[in-house]
């Protein structure tokens, strides 16, 4: 086992209680642990809906439901933790229940950051950090947080970009009625134009005019989104040229991790499942304002065919339709060219 600040460290617990995409990318985190030491456990604390995207990263041994400790007291999840042997948590996303939990609990290091008061009496290890104003990307912040837990090195994007090479793979299979619209002869584009909410979007009118634009003989478009959304596209899908397939408000959390693995490509603003489909290794297309802190310096996507494009506002209106069919069409002439080299 690794010696860690002289104490010998067996069980690593993240703190990651946000949204899909947060915890794709502190996935990158866990893989890193992981390389540097791979006889410990890693174990990432989150909310139900995000289980299926941990459960997708082979790097992280256990998820522990945060929405099943939420009603226990500070004492009950200090014993949940003792029992569970963790012996170093850190506090990627601040919550001062969990926090006084872990120092009840005797966990030996505790990584918090300056920016909480309560940090200062709660965590043994303070990171002097604030993620808002950092040139850091979020998937390096998250790194950086673990220095007490011997990091001497940031890695750049690239290298994290690879880190979810052969490490993010869904865990269930795609229903076959699904994976029946999957076309081998034409490019499988995923269109998620809403982000719930948490971040800028495109206009409805401008992947309207990108759909119209993407050629049926060589596209086959999946819409999707939630259940919740579907109800929004309702007026919007009829806009839409027939072969187009809606797959909002139809799949669960892990059969769209299954989708996007399978597809080609996707195209999103900054919301989770670009960062899905960012780490499962496909085409990736996010769509940005420069706004700093929702901005791609601090969000973009972390994949092997991974990228961005940002506007030069608050909004993206100022990102055109041509910028981004220009983009997608370069993907399919690369796909064409890697089945002819592979036929």
């Amino acid at each position: 086992m690794p010696v860690i600040d002289n104490k010998t460290i067996t069980h690593i617990l993240i703190n990651r209680l946000d949204a899909m995409g947060d915890v794709v990318l502190q996935l990158s985190t866990c893989i890193y642990l992981k390389q540097l030491y791979p006889d410990v456990i890693v174990s990432i604390l989150g909310r139900s809906y995000t289980k299926p995207v941990v459960d997708a990263c082979k790097a992280v041994d256990h998820f522990i439901n945060y929405d099943e400790l939420e009603p226990l007291s500070v004492p009950e999840i200090a014993v949940v933790f003792k029992d569970k042997g963790i012996d170093a948590i850190v506090h990627e996303f601040p919550k001062r229940q969990i926090a006084e939990a872990a120092k009840k609990a005797g966990i030996k290091i505790r990584i918090g950051v300056t920016s909480r008061n309560y940090h200062f009496f709660t965590c043994n290890k303070l990171i002097r950090l604030s993620r808002r104003r950092s040139d850091l990307h979020e998937a390096q912040q998250n790194i950086y947080m673990c220095k007490p837990l011997g990091v001497t090195h940031i890695p750049t994007l690239g290298t994290i970009a690879n880190l979810y090479r052969d490490n993010f793979k869904p865990t269930v299979d795609l229903p076959t009625q699904v994976k029946d619209l999957l076309k081998n002869d034409k490019f499988n584009l995923i269109i998620h134009s809403k982000s719930n909410g948490n971040g800028r979007e495109w206009d409805q009118e401008n992947f309207t005019a990108l759909i119209k634009l993407l050629p049926e003989d060589r596209f086959r478009v999946f819409i999707t989104g939630s259940e919740k959304e579907h109800q929004l596209f309702k007026s919007w899908i009829p806009q839409l040229p027939a072969h187009v397939i809606d797959m909002s408000g139809k799949l669960s959390l892990n059969e769209l991790i299954a989708l996007i693995y399978h597809a080609d490509g996707l195209l999103a603003s900054g919301t989770g499942p670009l960062h899905v489909a960012a780490a499962a290794g496909i085409h990736t297309l996010g769509l940005f304002p420069i706004t700093q802190g929702i901005d791609a310096k601090r969000w973009a996507p972390m994949g092997i065919k991974a990228e961005h494009i940002e506007s030069n506002g608050d909004d993206l209106s100022s990102i055109t339709v041509n910028m981004v069919y220009e983009r997608i069409n370069e993907w399919v002439m690369d796909n064409t060219n890697h089945r002819l080299t592979t036929v």
